[in-house]
């Protein structure tokens, strides 16, 4: 069977009962054009300054380009869509659980490069088993071009969600590559094998990687430091919360005497008590 696919008109419960069945979906054409050349405009100087993967996993070939929200304007329609955060609400479990943005990043697949090796995303939690039926994490990956087999589409291994995975027998999963046109997302949960595919083309195929995972784990990719606080201020609250700025579950996450996180953000904060503004992080 093909990945499951869907329309921008889809509910996420039709979208997220598919993850959970074949451990991945697709909704096609979700944003528009526009949003892609914003996206490649606004990222174009910082994915040139990236460097290259260090090892054959990261893509020697490949440049992985982070802290989207303090670098793109247009990457928050893409992190905070409401059909994609509806479905991940539906996906993560327990449900009544808070969620958090996990990473942001572009990977640019330059021409020639490999296939990656397949994984699970959930691995990144020092390989926690964690219990079969506990969804901690929902992964997406954006086509800013057009996915196809030939220039390196993300692979997935539908019901591979259900398996035993090791590193020693992930790459023995059949795959599907996730074909769709720009301004299209796949969705996988953290337990589905997937990975890049090889880039037999001419030219770089760009992808906008953003991860979800519940409140109460360590999020891969440092918000709090890599969207300085300038920044972070200036963002909707319902993306600042996102971000991390909220507890994670109770008494989970809080600052100083046991307040919401969101007020570090906040003008009429108490400043002496708003840690994070002693970090920065530079931004040319």
């Amino acid at each position: 069977m093909d990945i499951p696919r869907f329309d921008a008109t889809a509910a996420g419960g039709e979208v997220a009962e598919a993850m959970l069945e074949h451990g991945a979906a697709i909704i096609e054409r979700l944003v528009s054009d526009d949003v892609c050349d914003r996206l490649r405009t606004e990222l174009a100087p910082w994915i040139d300054k990236t460097p290259a993967g260090g090892d054959e996993f990261s893509g020697k070939s490949t440049r992985r380009t982070g802290a989207l929200l303090a670098r793109s304007v247009a990457s928050r329609e893409l992190i905070a869509n409401p059909l994609v955060l509806d479905t991940v609400d539906k996906v993560l479990w327990p449900s009544k659980t808070t969620f958090q943005l996990h990473l942001t990043q572009a990977i640019t697949i330059g021409p020639g490069s490999p296939a990656q090796q397949l994984h699970r995303d959930q691995w990144c939690f020092d390989f926690f088993e964690f219990p079969d039926d506990v969804q901690v994490e929902a992964g997406t990956m954006w086509a800013l071009d057009p996915f196809t087999e030939q220039n390196g589409a993300t692979r997935v291994a539908l019901g591979s969600h259900r398996e035993t995975v090791t590193l020693k027998n992930s790459d023995s999963f059949a795959t599907l590559p996730a074909d769709m046109p720009a301004g299209s997302i796949v969705l996988y949960t953290g337990r589905t094998v997937h990975g890049g595919g090889a880039n037999r083309s001419d030219a770089d195929r760009i992808g906008i990687n953003i991860d979800y995972a519940v409140g109460w784990l360590r999020q891969e990719e440092n918000q709090y430091l890599s969207v300085p606080l300038d920044v972070a201020r200036e963002l909707p609250e319902h993306i600042q919360r996102l971000m991390g700025y909220r507890q994670g579950a109770y008494a989970l996450g809080y600052i100083d005497d046991s307040r919401d996180p969101i007020d570090v953000l906040r003008a009429d904060g108490d400043s002496a008590a708003q840690g994070p503004q002693s970090f920065s992080v530079e931004r040319e």
